[in-house]
């Protein structure tokens, strides 16, 4: 009897310990299909997605251009972006003639869904937006971005992937290849893959993306797409922490049609001031100053101009795109450079987190995109007249010529892939071999 009742108990123990084995089993069976589905989720979705191949909107360049410029090898993400780059706008139905003297708007993003509604929020009170195109030019592929970019129904909209983008490749470049060094590590003693900069720090894929990006962006919108590549007006750039103001677009249409009159050394039209600080002087003219980084705007002119100046783009050691046109390219043409804006912003910047202050990261910069931006009575008309005369601010502080840059740019194959993209919709070279 005692023998039969030590025997039930053992083998409920072991019922017991069973279950708890499978709980368990189960349970690390799950976490490992929820993680690995994240990791493969972004392919997944946009393998279901109805792309098409009708070339209709497809690139202005071919495979041997592609060959020629020696691009690094796709993986099938960085395929299907680029595939989904030949989607024809959204929304033509609704909006099917756009105006002749449209000024087209970039929206650039990375992964800021947070910042991204706020903006978008803002554009569709932007008078005049529906006559226009917008583009939205992503840093990867985040589906928390796109679901925000699908619901845009107040004009045309356009959205373009950057196929060569770290986060596309998560074990080569340009992500993080096996055999890199990192931080400060001596190549030769490590026998690792990688360039220094000038501070001894070999490349940070993350914080390499915000030029590469920028740079490719450029490219593809003045150069490599049917709906712009013919564009002779000038192109607004925001980002996606940038608070647009209703009469914006209403303004720089003013401002861009006065700056050749008003201001020859201006290059470009801004919304707002070079001080992201400040909001404006109020007073009854025009400004020119050095050129900003919020809302700003120039023409193909301008842009060939740029374009010409890759090598220097492509080889000044400043992971920033804004620090190394400030502080080489613009120089570099050899007379001041000027941007025309009214006395009175038309955009703001309100992003608190960087772009790569850790998505999901222990110390990620926490910011739930809610702010405060008054919109008053003279922000929601135009506000700029055509008679006042133009203040020009000279010797503003920034950076200027002769700045060492901060670093973060010194691989070499960062700065041979930064001029592959300048060259990859012409059949032609336009930058000096290496």
């Amino acid at each position: 009897m005692a023998a039969s009742k030590k025997h039930r108990l053992r083998d409920s123990a072991l019922r017991r310990l069973l279950y708890v084995l499978c709980v368990t089993l189960c349970g690390a069976l799950l976490l490992i299909f929820i993680f690995g589905s994240n990791s493969i989720s972004r392919i997944e979705i946009i393998r279901n997605l109805d792309i098409g191949d009708d070339g209709s909107s497809a690139y202005h360049y071919d495979l041997k251009v592609r060959e020629r410029v020696k691009l690094p090898k796709q993986n099938e993400l960085s395929f299907r972006l680029e595939k989904l780059n030949r989607v024809p706008p959204r929304n033509s139905d609704l909006y099917p003639n756009l105006a002749k003297d449209r000024i087209v708007v970039v929206l650039y993003v990375h992964n800021r869904p947070q910042y991204l509604r706020v903006v978008v929020d803002s554009l569709s009170n932007v008078v005049g937006i529906n006559e226009t195109l917008l583009i939205v030019s992503h840093d990867g592929y985040f589906e928390d971005m796109n679901k925000i970019i699908d619901g845009i129904r107040f004009c045309q909209v356009k959205q373009i992937y950057a196929p060569y983008s770290p986060h596309v490749f998560s074990n080569s470049f340009p992500g993080v290849s096996p055999g890199d060094c990192k931080d400060k590590d001596d190549a030769r003693g490590k026998r690792c893959k990688g360039n220094p900069d000038q501070y001894g720090n070999h490349r940070s894929p993350k914080i390499v993306s915000l030029k590469h990006h920028w740079w490719w962006m450029m490219n593809t919108v003045w150069d490599g797409l049917r709906e712009t590549r013919e564009h002779s007006g000038h192109i607004l750039f925001i980002e996606e922490d940038h608070f647009i103001f209703p009469n914006a677009y209403q303004n720089l249409q003013i401002l861009t049609s006065l700056k050749h009159k008003k201001c020859p050394d201006c290059y470009a039209a801004n919304l707002a001031p070079s001080d992201v600080n400040s909001r404006g002087e109020e007073w009854a003219s025009l400004i020119a100053e050095r050129m900003g980084n919020v809302g700003y705007s120039f023409n193909r002119t301008v842009w060939r101009k740029i374009h010409n100046k890759a090598r220097e783009f492509c080889f000044f050691d400043d992971y920033n795109w804004d620090i190394t046109m400030w502080a080489t390219v613009y120089p570099s043409f050899g007379r001041p450079v000027y941007t025309l804006r009214g006395p009175r912003t038309s955009a703001v910047h309100f992003g608190k987190c960087g772009l790569h202050q850790g998505q999901g990261e222990n110390k990620a910069c926490i910011d739930s995109g809610m702010m405060n931006i008054r919109v008053d009575d003279p922000d929601k008309v135009s506000n700029i007249e055509s008679d006042w005369v133009v203040h020009v601010y000279k010797n503003q502080p920034g950076y200027k010529a002769g700045f060492k840059g901060w670093g973060g740019w010194g691989d070499d194959r960062d700065r041979r892939l930064c001029l592959s993209f300048a060259t990859m919709y012409h059949s032609r070279g336009t930058t000096s071999p290496l």
